[in-house]
């Protein structure tokens, strides 16, 4: 057995803007995971790796311990070619629960590994737990059996796949160190070689309520994942993609579901279903079904328009202890006690928005995670039915808010218009996708 791992010269050196070596991180990931390292020590050397950085060597290094932390998994006796995705994080970005449903559909078996809310974000796994008695939980055994049975999984981190940053991502999630460039790569990359994916779309984001705040911040983030994919024998693509405002309309969990049922029956709002398609096309493309992306997209089309996308998603529900009656009757899923209009304060143009601050109140109304132990309410969160370059009037209703009490409800109310920026002038419509981004442009 290998010698514990002498934690304080770890974070002193760190913290002091010195390297670690292999061997070190290869030590502390796998003493943490053992529980031979306690928390505090953990979270120290996390802020320390946050303020000074680590090179890419050290991110590779992280990233591989962390990736061998427990099993990996060999899907290839079950599908010959398995395509994933993941997104960097986002205020509504339901994105999975559209885009996995479609790419199984279409022929592309997908097995994902996702993860819960990460400060000011929603996670897939938290809106999924909308559907009554779903489970993340699956064994190994399970995971393979559903992929051969319909060609979908959607499970959460277990003690036997990348353990290691199961624990690491619950602890950066309360200790203000989440959006740190090599924590990122490290935790998404880790989780995607440890479950087996062949091929991997990267939805990295950027904006105001993005871990990374401008355009060139996510290019060196999605350049460092596409490089440590392309190391371990991936095939990576990573689309760079707005978030300077939320995705679609919902933010919160129920509510985010249901706009991806909309979206899925063919409605919805037109940036969902836009952002939606281009990273299911990017999915099937890499998965060779498709010799173009425009091929690829007008496979994503035909799997909305006949239904297979929905019926998709029902199979994952029920496959998961889930009840599929919510799938088809969404009015069935979790409410919200109290349902109240938002309203414009003043007239303008939107020209920005907070978004990491509506993301916050979606958390403080119980939607998301303050600390580890939070119990998330389902049902809560709102809808904000304005984007950046449309025209409001003071008293003008830009949306719906769900709340449990009327303390958050109030508070929410006032909160969201403050977050928007509204000016005379008009600004223009923002972009969803600035670049894209594959082993050949690097």
């Amino acid at each position: 057995m290998a010698a514990k791992t002498r934690m304080v010269d770890l974070i002193a050196r760190k913290r002091d803007g010195g390297e670690l070596t292999t061997a070190e991180i290869d030590g502390f990931i796998h003493d943490y995971t053992a529980g031979d390292i306690p928390d505090y020590q953990a979270a120290a050397l996390l802020m320390a790796i946050y303020l000074r950085g680590m090179n890419r060597r050290e991110t590779v290094d992280l990233t591989l311990a962390m990736a061998h932390s427990g099993d990996t998994l060999d899907l290839h006796d079950v599908a010959p070619f398995i395509v994933d995705k993941h997104s960097s994080g986002g205020v509504g970005d339901k994105t999975s629960l559209v885009v996995l449903p479609l790419v199984a559909a279409a022929g592309a078996p997908v097995g994902k590994m996702s993860g819960r809310g990460l400060g000011s974000s929603g996670g897939t796994l938290d809106k999924m737990e909308s559907f009554a008695g779903w489970s993340p939980t699956l064994t190994l055994p399970q995971f393979k059996r559903q992929l051969a049975d319909i060609g979908l999984v959607l499970a959460g981190q277990t003690h036997d796949l990348a353990p290691a940053d199961g624990k690491l991502y619950a602890l950066r999630d309360v200790t203000a160190t989440v959006d740190n460039r090599a924590l990122i790569a490290a935790s998404i990359m880790s989780k995607k070689l440890a479950a087996g994916a062949d091929a991997i779309v990267l939805d990295v984001k950027t904006g105001s309520g993005a871990f990374m705040p401008t355009v060139a911040a996510a290019e060196e983030l999605a350049r460092l994942m596409v490089e440590i994919g392309e190391d371990a024998g991936r095939r990576v693509v990573a689309l760079i993609s707005d978030m300077n405002q939320p995705l679609g309309h919902a933010v919160g969990n129920a509510l985010e579901v249901r706009e991806a049922l909309d979206a899925l029956r063919g409605g919805g709002p037109a940036d969902l279903w836009a952002h939606c398609r281009a990273v299911a096309g990017h999915m099937l493309l890499l998965a060779g079904k498709a010799d173009s992306l425009g091929a690829a997209e007008a496979l994503v089309d035909a799997a909305r328009a006949d239904g297979r996308g929905l019926a998709k998603l029902r199979q994952l529900v029920v496959a998961q202890g889930g009840d599929g009656r919510q799938v088809d009757d969404p009015d069935r899923l979790p409410k919200a006690r109290y349902v109240e209009p938002i309203e414009a304060k003043q007239s303008g143009y939107v020209t920005a928005m907070d978004t990491a601050e509506l993301g916050w109140v979606c958390v403080r109304c119980g939607g998301g995670r303050l600390v580890k132990s939070d119990v998330i309410a389902p049902g809560v969160g709102f809808l904000l039915t304005v984007k950046i370059g449309d025209h409001i009037e003071a008293g003008q209703v830009i949306g719906e808010m769900h709340a449990d009490d009327d303390m958050t409800l109030q508070q929410a109310q006032r909160d969201i218009p403050a977050a928007l920026t509204v000016a005379d002038d008009p600004a223009p419509p923002r972009p969803l996708f600035y670049a894209t981004i594959d082993g050949e442009k690097n």
